[in-house]
Formats: C-alpha cells, structure tokens, sequence
C-alpha cells in the first residue's frame, strides 16, 4: 500500500518554473514506477512523466519533453516534477501516481495540486 502527497502547486506567469513534489509512504516505494499526470478543465486526464524504480528510465509526454525533468530520491521517499518554461496549456491539476508494474496505468494516486499559468 502507498499513500501520496502532492504539494508545490500554484500560479506563475508563461515562462516561469515551479517544482512538485510528491511524498510517499510505504514501505515498497522504492521498488514502485513514479509517474506524473495532469487534468485540465473539461479534459481527460493525461500522462506527463515517469520515472523507473531506479531512477535511471524516464519518460515524458511530448508536450512537455525537454521542460519538464522527473527525479526521485527513494532515500526520502520523495518524486519530484521540476518544469521550466511553464505556458498556459500547462494548466491543470497534476496529479502523482504510482504502480510496481505499469505506470501507465496506476494503482495509486495522490489528491492533486493545481498549477495555473498566466499568460
């Protein structure tokens, strides 16, 4: 079982940075896939980053690659989002997700934090 916890979300203008952070509890977090997901108002929820159990396999949506940088340190139970160049298509809730098999489709989800990006 693993809980998750967002936090780092907020508003900043086009072209800014913010760095999510997602906390984990449980004893098995460093042998899950950590992954990343956002939803926009009135749109699916879709895959952003993923991040392999060692760390050393990443893999990012198209929209955000060479923006965004997934990282993990399993030492703190903790997986990060960094994204630079923020545009307002990058609006939504994000969401951390986790799942020992495939990260693209989770068993474990986190509440959410908002990022709004002004233009």
């Amino acid at each position: 079982q693993v809980q998750l916890v967002e936090s780092g979300g907020g508003l900043v203008q086009a072209g800014g940075s913010l760095r999510l952070s997602c906390a984990a509890s449980g004893r098995t977090f460093s042998s899950y896939a950590m992954g990343w997901f956002r939803q926009a108002p009135g749109k699916e929820r879709e895959f952003v980053a993923a991040i392999r159990w060692s760390g050393r396999r990443t893999d990012y949506a198209d929209s955000v690659k060479g923006r965004f940088t997934i990282s993990r340190d399993n030492a703190k139970n903790t997986v990060y989002l960094q994204m630079n160049s923020l545009k307002p298509e990058d609006t939504a809730v994000y969401y951390c997700a986790a799942d020992p098999i495939n990260i693209r489709v989770p068993d474990y989800w986190g509440q959410g934090t908002q990022v709004t990006v002004s233009s």
